[in-house]
């Protein structure tokens, strides 16, 4: 395929990296698109005042874009936890442990969850809601985005087919995109069109059921926790095996690349097939049920009454506000 490096290393002092990138999140809608049922659909549309084939995929990557203006800023510790664990010998999330004081990627899945199936929201509300579960959804299933060890990878310095740039950039958006060989909405489509059929008659036909084993619109914490760990565990089994040292020697590309792709379309596969099953569940018990009485008092929309207790900051967290809260670094 041909590289797109070049073009990227210029892109990349503007905008950063970004989770997935816009390629991966792009790829989960559209998978996800292929397992909604029709009223999610329609619903789902008209929430986003959008009926064109690309529906959730133009609003992807939404969240990125708004924690990177001032008024969005707030939201950027909802792309992530930092699980505080000691890869690569021991790998796990706790959330009690592991969700900052200002929130992380569980409560939020948690928060918008109940927000975007609530009928007492204004329309902007509910809108604001989807954008960000279609993203957050996309987000827990990056490793790296579950880790807390060198600032989720931000701050381990490697090489990737002759550029120096970072770990956790490199999963976010290089690899994948060196993988399919472009970022655009149709590059994105293609290789969700590819995925969609792993899911359904391919390699993952097998396995999908167990993505979704359990999962509970009225448990999120539990179900997004569960979603965390999954991905959290290839930090050690995968995308550190051998430690940091080993990493920072030598081009990741093409030995570790070549290691690393097949659990890279796997996490793609599986964040589109929840996102799809979790919108469907959400519209079928809470939209459709109507089951929150209009009478019923707004709970705290702001997400805080889901945060675990307050305690100390821990080095990990302190490493984490130095950074602003942001998630990603420019390559270099």
């Amino acid at each position: 395929m041909p590289s797109y490096l070049p073009v990227l290393v210029g892109l990349a002092h503007l905008q950063g990296a970004y989770a997935w990138g816009s390629l991966g999140h792009a790829t989960i809608a559209y998978v996800a698109q292929n397992f909604v049922t029709s009223e999610v659909k329609t619903w789902a549309q008209g929430v986003l005042s959008d009926t064109s084939s690309s529906y959730l995929a133009n609003i992807a990557s939404w969240a990125d874009d708004y924690r990177s203006t001032t008024a969005g800023k707030w939201s950027a510790p909802m792309h992530f936890i930092d699980a505080e664990d000691n890869p690569p010998s021991s790998c796990n999330v706790d959330y009690n442990r592991d969700c900052g004081s200002s929130g992380c990627s569980i409560s939020a899945i948690a928060n918008y969850t109940q927000r975007v199936g609530d009928g007492r929201l204004s329309a902007a509300n509910v809108n604001q809601a989807l954008k960000f579960l279609v993203h957050f959804v996309g987000d827990i299933t990056q490793p790296l985005h579950d880790e807390a060890l060198e600032v989720g990878g931000n701050d381990i310095d490697v090489t990737f087919d002759g550029y120096s740039d970072n770990l956790h950039a490199d999963w976010d958006t290089y690899i994948p995109e060196k993988l399919v060989g472009g970022s655009s909405l149709a590059d994105a489509l293609t290789w969700a069109t590819s995925l969609t059929a792993a899911i359904n008659t391919g390699s993952y036909a097998s396995s999908k059921a167990s993505w979704i084993a359990g999962d509970d619109v009225s448990d999120a914490i539990t179900t997004a926790t569960r979603w965390a760990s999954d991905a959290n565990a290839l930090v050690c089994s995968v995308v550190m095996p051998n430690g940091v040292a080993a990493l920072e020697t030598g081009d990741l590309y093409p030995t570790y690349y070549d290691s690393v792709v097949p659990t890279v379309e796997l996490q793609i596969a599986k964040a589109g097939y929840r996102l799809a099953n979790w919108l469907n569940t959400i519209y079928s018990e809470n939209i459709a049920a109507s089951s929150i009485s209009k009478r019923t008092p707004v709970a705290d929309i702001s997400g805080a009454d889901l945060l675990p207790p307050p305690r100390p900051l821990s080095k990990a967290k302190l490493a984490r506000a130095a950074m602003g809260g942001s998630c990603g670094q420019h390559r270099h």
